[in-house]
């Protein structure tokens, strides 16, 4: 057994499961559009307990929030930016039970026709569809070809609704910036949200 391969498997599982526990904590703290004193020492102690996993936005979030934690008290002027700092991580104000959207992202516009024979996929993020798995058996149902990262040959990026403007910070949106750079260089790659993939599949 590779264990290496098997430490980077589990590491990456712990990261992706820490994203959506923070995305989570985020949404619940701006609910009432105030961060207090109990939420900003809950966040604290979470990253402070989560930095052991090397997550790079779990890292970069506590290290914005440890200095305004240091004298134990999160004042007015904190507790704003504290605030704003979720929001945008959770990628802004949503009505209840409403999924994370794809918005403020880099998805093409309009969006393209979705040529499923013979077409590369790729997914990023948590799909509300279900399991990548699933989503990749979807593709494949149709004729489509599933690739494992963001090279020149993929036709279309799809970002699970999950993908927040969180996706920006550090090294969290790497497949993102880099389909990105491809698509400034006239490579013919499409972003598009999972929901006009589902649309497009019919499903």
């Amino acid at each position: 057994m590779n264990t290496d391969l098997y430490v980077r498997y589990n590491r990456k599982n712990i990261q992706d499961r820490q994203i959506d526990t923070l995305i989570g904590l985020s949404r619940a703290f701006i609910a009432d559009r105030v961060v207090n004193q109990a939420e900003a020492e809950c966040l604290h102690a979470w990253l402070v307990q989560s930095s052991d996993s090397k997550n790079p936005i779990v890292l970069n979030l506590l290290s914005k929030v440890a200095p305004m934690m240091e004298d134990g008290e999160l004042d007015a002027e904190e507790a704003a930016e504290l605030f704003k700092l979720l929001q945008n991580f959770s990628g802004g104000e949503a009505e209840p039970d409403e999924a994370f959207k794809t918005t403020r992202l880099p998805v093409c516009s309009p969006a393209p026709e979705i040529h499923f024979q013979g077409g590369r996929f790729l997914f990023t993020g948590t799909c509300a569809f279900g399991t990548r798995k699933r989503c990749q058996e979807e593709v494949e149902r149709r004729g489509g070809i599933n690739l494992a990262s963001v090279t020149r040959n993929l036709d279309y990026l799809i970002l699970g609704d999950y993908v927040t403007a969180s996706w920006a910070h550090e090294t969290f949106g790497r497949k993102i910036e880099k389909a990105m750079q491809y698509r400034d260089a006239g490579v013919p790659l499409s972003i598009i949200t999972e929901e006009h993939w589902l649309t497009e599949a019919g499903l």
